[in-house]
């Protein structure tokens, strides 16, 4: 006849202890989590992330640069209305600047459109870009005479050709990891919230919520009622 309740509290205790307390399980904090995902929405309305607006930053630093060099050249030769129409009206390939002057124009009017109008988030635009300017600026420098031109003759076509490679390397080592690192944890914080929600329905307050909230709490409490009685 004392076998039942022994039996009974047995089965209590190791109910009890099998059942792992409340602070051991994994606790979800959906302030937190749902300030994370509407930081994301946020970044996503503004169209443009912070990094894709400093490599568009350093492509009009590209072109106004090379623009600043070039106004300077024409300075140099002579006073820029008279060297202007030299190297504009009667354009010589072989000792003009105007060229690498309008290849800037082209990288800059590709690349805005590409990666600050169109937001496109692949790398062939400024590959197309970096490889017109290399084969233009190698050639350039190959066929023309501008090492006889002074210290220009080496400057603008450098210069050129180090801002069209850096470029290259920012969008391709900075930009598109980066953003897509930031989409990743958008999906992840998302899929958490989805889960979230269906753990715990209804309006979710500012404490701490367990996962999951009443499988193994509540099925311990259970056990104990039923053996109480």
């Amino acid at each position: 006849m004392n076998r039942v309740p022994g039996d009974a509290e047995n089965a209590h205790s190791s109910s009890v202890e099998s059942c792992p307390p409340l602070r051991d399980v994994p606790s979800i904090n959906p302030t937190h989590l749902m300030a994370r995902i509407e930081s994301y929405e946020g970044r996503e309305k503004k169209g443009i992330s912070d990094v894709r607006r400093t490599f568009c930053l350093f492509v009009t630093f590209d072109l106004l640069f090379i623009t600043l060099l070039w106004i300077i050249e024409l300075n140099v030769k002579g006073g820029i209305e008279t060297t202007l129409e030299k190297e504009v009206l009667q354009y010589d390939y072989s000792s003009s600047y105007f060229d690498i002057f309008l290849l800037a124009v082209f990288r800059f009017k590709v690349l805005i459109l590409a990666y600050a109008m169109c937001r496109l988030r692949h790398w062939w635009a400024i590959a197309f870009t970096t490889a017109v300017t290399s084969a233009f600026l190698l050639a350039k420098v190959i066929i023309s005479q501008l090492f006889s031109q002074g210290a220009f003759g080496y400057v603008l076509p450098i210069i050129s050709f180090i801002l069209a490679w850096i470029e290259t390397w920012f969008l391709d080592f900075k930009v598109l990891p980066q953003e897509a690192e930031e989409e990743n944890r958008f999906l992840i914080a998302q899929d958490a919230s989805e889960r979230a929600a269906l753990l715990h329905p209804g309006v979710l307050s500012d404490g701490q919520f367990y996962s999951p909230p009443e499988s193994v709490a509540g099925s311990c409490i259970h056990i104990v009622n039923d053996f109480s009685y």
